[in-house]
């Protein structure tokens, strides 16, 4: 199933999409973050199945799509250098910030307080930004809580999936110790287009991945190069914490980005990024 948020005569609500991809169905759940903690796979189809035979179905043109989790209950949970190519890409721009000394994986948090709608603006922050950046991400969805999960059952803890755009000002994460800053200001997080549930992806996953911007292609790869694969992050992550229902993974990003270009090729005013993966769409961002 394909589960959005999205918002009709001026209500926001959560639905499914139809198998044609041109209507939602409506879902009895107040929010995207109650559906994933309370309803099974079997509740959402009952639910869809219930709202076609009643002809409540909207046509997708008539609503405005947002993000499928407009406000996650946490800060999202991310993995740096995960792709080779990126590491080696990012450390030929930094290697003091960038440079990893051991094969173990980088994770940091995102701050979230209003993520973007898959076809939303991206604030510029010309105040603050001189080299803004994006990063074409997989991002997983937890469905119920996780603690001491092994590798081999890390499927079972999948909700789905969806698309981010990990959005960084590459001046202010390289001016820290750490990246939280950089990759948390408001507008950073554009997500969707919807979440695709885990029964539609093979798993691990693997997908094509990429990015244009102003319809030039910069990123191209695929998610089975992850240097640390999703069983094996669940694994590790979950062995000393708790992960609830609704944890954002986001898996990191391919080689491609902005700076890994020579000359660095930063976003300005206008720029148009698309980020699409296999299987679960397109987000299409425009930098204001």
């Amino acid at each position: 199933m394909k589960l959005l948020t999205y918002r009709l005569d001026g209500a926001e609500a959560v639905g499914a999409l139809t198998g044609d991809g041109k209507s939602v169905l409506p879902l009895p759940y107040p929010d995207m973050n109650t559906l994933i903690e309370t309803a099974s796979l079997s509740d959402l189809r009952s639910a869809a199945d219930a709202a076609e035979r009643v002809g409540a179905s909207v046509p997708l043109e008539r609503v405005e799509l947002l993000a499928p989790i407009p406000r996650p209950r946490q800060d999202m949970i991310c993995l740096g250098m995960n792709y080779r190519d990126h590491l080696e890409e990012a450390a030929r721009y930094n290697a003091d910030a960038f440079e990893k000394q051991k094969p173990v994986a980088v994770y940091f948090s995102k701050r979230v307080t209003e993520a973007v709608a898959p076809g939303g603006d991206i604030p510029r922050h010309a105040d603050l930004v001189e080299r803004l950046d994006y990063e074409s991400e997989l991002a997983v969805i937890l469905g119920k809580t996780a603690r001491g999960v092994k590798a081999e059952d890390a499927g079972n803890y999948v909700f789905g999936y969806t698309i981010i755009n990990d959005v960084s000002a590459r001046d202010v994460q390289t001016g820290h110790k750490q990246w939280y800053f950089g990759k948390s200001l408001d507008g950073f997080t554009p997500m969707g287009p919807w979440i695709v549930t885990a029964d539609e992806i093979s798993f691990p996953p693997a997908l094509d991945i990429g990015s244009t911007v102003n319809g030039e292609v910069r990123q191209k790869s695929n998610t089975s190069l992850f240097l640390n694969s999703i069983p094996d992050v669940l694994e590790e992550l979950s062995a000393g914490m708790t992960l609830l229902p609704g944890t954002i993974i986001a898996t990191g990003t391919p080689a491609g980005v902005g700076m890994g270009f020579d000359p660095p090729k930063f976003l300005k005013v206008g720029d148009v990024v698309e980020c699409t993966i296999q299987g679960i769409g397109s987000i299409r961002n425009t930098v204001r």
